[in-house]
């Protein structure tokens, strides 16, 4: 993936973050530090994902003289390290690339096996479309090493890299060659599998097995070179399995396969080489290998079809569908959020219910349960405005994405809203009217005067104004004369403005209730005269009762007179 469409790709997941950040029921804070993250951690990834291009365009660098085929290259490519890299690729810089392209594949020169992981990662970087071509090509020669511990190390290095490469998700397949200097050699390629019985021989397009190579000879001359070649062949595997094959880790696994090709010369060879070793120890021969400049070795074209390759889709194409697999991955977010949150709104809105139905309806006001009822109406309206909103104006995104479930509950909500009744309220008993008994008896006379008319006139509009409380009269004197005399007193008065005003009102005796108290209950002083003038008086106070001051209909019997009480 090149760097500009990695850098989309980025962008393209901090917005849809971004979006799921406003979509999801956040806090204020909780969002501005969510935002702030998604925003650090944007800058970083485009921080790293720079310095990675940078790094690996440093290290990727190719002769002056080569250049990479066309991104739409779709053959096998093939990265080239470890020994004879000068026979196969002429004279090159040391730490430089080189690229060879032939028929059948392109060769890319890796000079160093510590660089492989990087240079494929420029590879990757420069040709992302080729990641499903790549194949390493690990060539081994005996001729050049003369100790086996670092050949060894060598050989883990190399595994090494292509371990770390094939964790990043690469095939990578591994060919490992190697070149053996021998006399008249004809130069057909050995290779065999793991498992395979023998060798097979790939030449001209062609692949025999070993011994009917040998035997398709057209001369004795050609059949005893080729018997020639497949000792040195069975010599050059032996030492390939003995100190090369077991330095390869379980988990690298073997080489796709193994290949040998006999040269004339090789580039470089070292005195008392591991193959001299290996053939003086089993022939007890001494051979001497000269080395020669400017030898040319070649390429192992006839393997390539070995190469197991997959061709990629185009990296704009590998990108939208990266893009594509994060939108849903943000879609499924944003809707299981969606789902959880309309989930709690319909438990919410649900026990608010509940709640309200499990309430007694309180007969009174003052009742304990009043209270709790009050609190869950209001809850019940506070989540009816809720969803009358989202009805009206639409749900929010945080609940939308086809999963909102709260119109389902709005009726129902409504509908308990709607018949809800208000409990009966607890009417209190007002400030009596109070009258004069001067203004309206004479002294020590319980008939009224004929001017009195108007102090009763006004005190009856006000027990109209409350219609079916009970109406208590209380009639009350000073403390001159008898006790007995004065409660007789005090009860003729208030019976006399009772009779006035069931007359005057139209009122039945159910709503009436009178009583005469006498000189029990003073309201001043009974020493002076101006505290005996107001001490003698009627009050007519107005007492809510049940069924009290009931209209009479026709037939019915009146009823009996409320006895006399005392009201405090």
């Amino acid at each position: 993936m090149t760097l500009k469409l990695r850098r989309g790709l980025w962008l393209w997941a901090g917005a849809l973050v971004l979006v799921l950040m406003f979509i999801m029921p956040l806090s204020g804070v909780t969002r501005a530090l969510a935002t702030l993250t998604t925003v650090c951690l944007m800058a970083l990834a485009w921080t790293r994902s720079d310095r990675r291009a940078a790094y690996s365009t440093q290290a990727f660098n190719l002769d002056e003289c080569t250049a990479l085929p066309a991104a739409s290259y779709r053959r096998p490519v093939v990265l080239v390290c470890g020994d004879g890299l000068n026979g196969l690729f002429g004279q090159t810089p040391p730490e430089a690339l080189a690229v060879r392209t032939t028929s059948e594949g392109c060769y890319i020169r890796v000079p160093n096996l510590e660089h492989l992981s990087t240079i494929t990662a420029g590879i990757e970087m420069a040709r992302p479309d080729w990641s499903g071509q790549l194949a390493v090509m690990l060539v081994i020669n005996p001729a050049e090493h003369t100790d086996p511990g670092e050949l060894a190390g060598r050989v883990r290095a190399g595994c090494y890299q292509i371990a770390s490469l094939r964790r990043r998700g690469m095939t990578l397949p591994l060919l490992l060659v190697s070149y053996l200097q021998a006399s008249q050699a004809e130069g057909p390629w050995f290779t065999w599998h793991e498992g395979q019985a023998g060798p097979s021989v790939r030449a001209d397009g062609t692949c025999t097995g070993l011994v009917d190579w040998q035997r398709q000879a057209a001369d004795e001359g050609l059949h005893a070179e080729r018997l020639r070649s497949g000792v040195q062949l069975d010599n050059a595997a032996g030492w390939l399995i003995n100190a090369v094959l077991p330095h390869f880790g379980a988990r690298q696994g073997l080489p796709l396969a193994c290949a040998i090709r006999l040269v004339p010369a090789l580039d470089r060879c070292v005195p008392n080489n591991l193959w001299q070793q290996w053939l003086r120890d089993k022939t007890a021969l001494i051979v001497e290998p000269e080395a020669e400049q400017g030898v040319f070795l070649p390429f192992p074209d006839p393997l390539l079809h070995l190469m197991p390759t997959h061709f990629r889709h185009a990296p704009v194409i590998r990108t939208g569908i990266a893009a594509l697999w994060i939108a849903a991955l943000a879609a499924l977010v944003a809707m299981t959020s969606s789902a959880w949150q309309n989930k709690l709104l319909l438990r919410q809105v649900t026990d608010d219910l509940r709640r309200y139905n499990a309430i007694a309806q309180p007969d009174h006001r003052d009742q304990p349960e009043f209270g709790l009822l009050e609190e869950a109406l209001t809850v019940l309206r506070r989540d009816a405005i809720r969803l009358d909103n989202y009805y009206r104006q639409g749900e929010p995104l945080a609940l939308g994405m086809g999963l909102y479930r709260g119109e389902q509950l709005r009726v129902p909500l409504l509908n308990t809203l709607a018949h809800h009744r208000q409990p009966p309220a607890q009417a209190k008993p007002g400030s009596p009217i109070r009258l004069d008994s001067l203004s309206l008896f004479a002294t020590g006379s319980a008939l009224l005067k004929p001017d009195s008319t108007k102090v009763l006139i006004d005190a009856l509009v006000d027990i109209k104004a409350q219609p079916g409380w009970l109406i208590v009269i209380t009639g009350h004197t000073d403390a001159s004369g008898g006790g007995e005399q004065n409660l007789q007193l005090s009860l003729a008065r208030a019976a006399a403005v009772r009779d006035w005003m069931q007359r005057m009102g139209n009122l039945p005796d159910s709503c009436f209730a009178v009583q005469g108290l006498g000189a029990t209950r003073p309201i001043a002083s009974n020493d002076t005269e101006t505290g005996r003038t107001a001490n003698r008086r009627v009050d007519i106070r107005l007492v809510p009762e049940e069924g009290a001051c009931t209209p009479l209909t026709a037939g019915a019997r009146q009823k009996t007179p409320v006895a006399l009480r005392d009201i405090q």
